[in-house]
């Protein structure tokens, strides 16, 4: 084992979440230009969430930066929020009428699943809950 191998095994969490930023990214990208599926409203607001963690976390990787962990976070939390919302108004627990969802597609429209069964919410929460135990665990790892 070298010197390295501490350094560089510290890094991993800040990249995995990057590589979840970068596929949620992607996935929202394909679901709304190649499948179609136009986003409500929460989903755009997730959407500005989710965008900046693949910049904030690259080029803090590119850079070596660990405080960008600390960039990402409020971003993170910010998603992880909107997208747990947004699944209570997807499964009825909030009411449809206390979402921003006034024109275009519904919040709770049956278009927002994959595959027939799994809510795009659902999706996001996995995302961004995922992305916020990955920094989390890096900064255990740091300190």
């Amino acid at each position: 084992m070298t010197a390295e191998s501490p350094q560089r095994s510290a890094g991993t969490p800040l990249f995995l979440a990057w590589l979840v930023a970068l596929a949620a990214t992607a996935g929202a990208l394909f679901l709304g230009e190649v499948m179609g599926k136009t986003p409500c409203v929460l989903c755009w607001y997730q959407r500005i969430a989710m965008f900046p963690l693949v910049l904030v976390l690259g080029v803090g990787l590119f850079d070596g930066d660990a405080r960008s962990a600390r960039y990402a976070l409020p971003l993170a939390w910010a998603g992880w929020s909107l997208a747990l919302y947004h699944c209570l108004v997807f499964w009825g627990v909030i009411s449809e009428a206390l979402s921003p969802c006034r024109q275009g597609v519904s919040c709770a429209d049956a278009e927002l699943q994959v595959a027939g069964f799994v809510p795009i919410p659902l999706l996001s929460l996995v995302a961004f809950s995922a992305i916020l135990v990955l920094l989390f665990w890096n900064r255990r790892s740091r300190a």
